[in-house]
C-alpha cells in the first residue's frame, strides 16, 4: 500500500487573517457609545434610587437618603392607606388615609382620558387624511395653532366655566371626575390628531381604493383596514396621554380641589404631604412617588416595542 502525500490544492481560497481593531479606533466607534449609554443610565437611575432610599428611610429628612439605604423599613409604605382610627401616629396616618383610593381615582381617570384621547384622535387623523372637505387645511392650521399655547393658561377661564356649568349639570361641574376627564380630552385631542395625522398618512391610499372597490364601507375600512396599521401610533398616543394625566396636578386641583379628598387624584394627595412647610413628610412622599411610578413603568414596559415605530413612523410621509 502506498502512501500519498496530501497536499492543499493551489486554488483553494486562503484563509484571511483577522486584524485586530487598535484601541483608538475601538473607542471611537464602539467604546465611545458605551460610556455614554452608562453615563445615561447612571444619571436617570439615581433620582429613582434616592427616592427609593429616601421611602425606606427611618428619619422624616431627605438628608438621610444621602447615605443611601444607611436605614431600611416597610413603615413607610405599609402606613399608605392606614386607618387613623387604629394608627399608631393618627396625624400622620390621616394624610395618607386615602391614598389608595387617590390612586385609583388616578389609575381610572388617566385609562378613560387614554382611550377616550386614541378614539377621538384617530377619527379626527383618519378624516384629515383621507377625506377633502370645506374647511379642512383651516383645521389642520388650527390644530397646529392651539399646540402653541399650553392647556394650563387656560384654567381661570376653566374654572369659571366649571363653576358655571356645573349649575345646570352637576356631573359636569368642579368636583366631579367626569369634567376633568372631558378637560383633558378637549386639551389634548388638537395635539394627538396633529401626531396621529402625519402616521395616517403613510399608510398607502389603494388599501382604501382596494377596500372600496370590494364594496367595503369606510367604517369597515377604518376598523378592519387602517386600525390594525396604526396601532403603533395608537399604543404611543395612549401612552403619552396617560403619562401626562395620571402625573398633572394643576387642572386636577382647579377642578376637584373644592371637592371631598376622598376625590382627589393622586398628585393632588401627595402635594397634601409636603404642602407644609412645617411638618413636611417627606418619607412618606416618597413612598407614594414610588408606588405611582409604577403603574406608568409597567405601562411603557407593555408598549416598549410600539414607540419607536410610533415616534418615528410619521416622518415618512407629511
Amino acid at each position: 500500500m502506498s502512501s500519498q502525500t496530501l497536499s492543499r490544492p493551489t486554488d483553494a481560497p486562503a484563509v484571511p487573517t483577522q486584524n485586530r481593531m487598535s484601541f483608538g479606533r475601538w473607542f471611537g466607534s464602539v467604546g465611545l457609545r458605551h460610556i455614554v449609554g452608562v453615563v445615561a443610565v447612571v444619571f436617570a437611575a439615581f433620582p429613582i434610587v434616592y427616592v427609593i432610599s429616601a421611602s425606606v428611610s427611618t428619619k422624616n429628612t431627605m438628608t438621610d437618603a444621602n447615605n443611601l439605604f444607611a436605614t431600611f423599613t416597610w413603615e413607610n409604605y405599609a402606613m399608605l392607606g392606614c386607618d387613623p382610627s387604629v394608627a399608631a401616629d393618627a396625624n400622620k396616618c390621616a394624610k395618607v388615609q386615602y391614598f389608595w383610593q387617590w390612586f385609583g381615582n388616578s389609575l381610572g381617570i388617566s385609562t378613560v382620558t387614554a382611550i377616550g384621547t386614541v378614539l377621538m384622535g384617530a377619527a379626527a387623523a383618519y378624516a384629515f387624511s383621507r377625506f377633502r372637505f370645506t374647511g379642512r387645511r383651516f383645521g389642520l392650521n388650527a390644530l397646529l395653532v392651539i399646540q402653541m399655547f399650553p392647556q394650563m393658561l387656560a384654567f381661570v377661564a376653566i374654572l369659571i366655566l366649571m363653576t358655571t356649568l356645573g349649575q345646570v349639570v352637576p356631573i359636569l361641574g368642579t368636583g366631579s371626575a367626569v369634567a376633568l376627564v372631558a378637560v383633558y380630552l378637549g386639551g389634548a385631542l388638537g395635539a394627538n390628531t396633529f401626531l396621529m395625522y402625519g402616521f395616517f398618512n403613510s399608510i398607502p391610499h389603494s388599501l382604501d381604493e382596494a377596500a372600496k372597490i370590494d364594496g367595503a364601507t369606510h367604517a369597515q375600512t377604518y376598523w378592519t383596514i387602517i386600525v390594525p396599521l396604526v396601532i403603533p401610533i395608537l399604543a404611543v398616543t395612549a401612552l403619552l396621554s396617560f403619562i401626562g394625566t395620571f402625573g398633572e396636578y394643576i387642572l386636577a386641583s382647579v377642578v376637584l380641589g373644592g371637592g371631598a379628598q376622598s376625590n382627589w387624584t393622586l398628585p393632588m394627595g401627595l402635594y397634601l404631604l409636603v404642602g407644609d412647610s412645617r411638618a413636611p413628610e417627606l418619607t412618606l412622599f416618597s413612598a407614594g412617588a414610588a408606588v405611582a411610578a409604577l403603574p406608568v413603568l409597567l405601562l411603557f414596559l407593555f408598549l416598549q416595542k410600539y414607540i419607536v415605530s410610533g415616534l418615528t413612523g410619521g416622518a415618512v410621509k407629511g
